[in-house]
């Protein structure tokens, strides 16, 4: 709105500049440029984003299964283990030594973290394995990826409209130096006679 009350204003005002102007098209310029490059490059990454994570959430619920795996023995306590107060709200997990049978048939023994609070040798809990049994990560769902996709589209946008502020204020800025420089240069011609009688100033 500036860049267009600056151009409005210095339209035929007797006292504009050629760079009072160009400072308000300029401003014009990259107000349009933020209202139209902005939400395409935004609306571009978002729907590549988008596209990009929706094969993995395919791909990993293809490759991933939850499994019930049945408590051996509880184990102690890591001191690498992350702190219990740290994790307060959420589901604890409990090292333990465990048996899982792998998607694939196999049977699988090893120690895993479950997400249980007090396991006890019997239990069963959920994990989640590659398809020969392998611990995998739990897979990425759909509206998570959705939501990655929609913060990656919010960001380039902001971005893209960060980089033509500052391009802009780049442009006035070397406007303004060249405009001092104009005044300096005038004032070292005539700063030596200025308020001097007869000297034509």
């Amino acid at each position: 709105m500036r860049a267009i009350s600056g151009l409005w204003r210095w339209r035929r005002n007797p006292l504009r500049r050629e760079t009072d102007l160009a400072e308000a098209w300029v401003g014009l310029l990259a107000l349009l440029l933020i209202l139209v490059l902005g939400p395409v490059i935004g609306s571009l990454t978002g729907n590549t984003a988008q596209g990009a994570l929706q094969r993995s959430v395919r791909e990993q619920q293809d490759s991933r299964r939850l499994v019930t795996a049945t408590v051996i023995r509880k184990l102690d306590r890591s001191p690498l283990d992350a702190d219990p107060e740290a994790t307060a709200g959420r589901n604890p997990l409990t090292r333990v030594v465990a048996d899982w049978t792998a998607p694939d048939g196999t049977p699988h023994h090893g120690t895993v973290m479950a997400g249980l609070q007090t396991p006890h040798r019997g239990d069963h809990f959920g994990l989640w394995t590659d398809l020969h049994g392998q611990i995998a990560a739990r897979p990425l769902d759909s509206a998570t990826a959705t939501t990655h996709a929609v913060l990656a589209g919010t960001g380039a946008a902001l971005l893209t409209a960060g980089l033509i502020e500052g391009g802009r204020r780049l442009a006035v800025w070397r406007m303004v130096r060249r405009r001092y420089a104009r005044w300096d240069q005038a004032w070292d011609r005539a700063g030596p006679d200025w308020g001097r009688t007869g000297t034509g100033s």
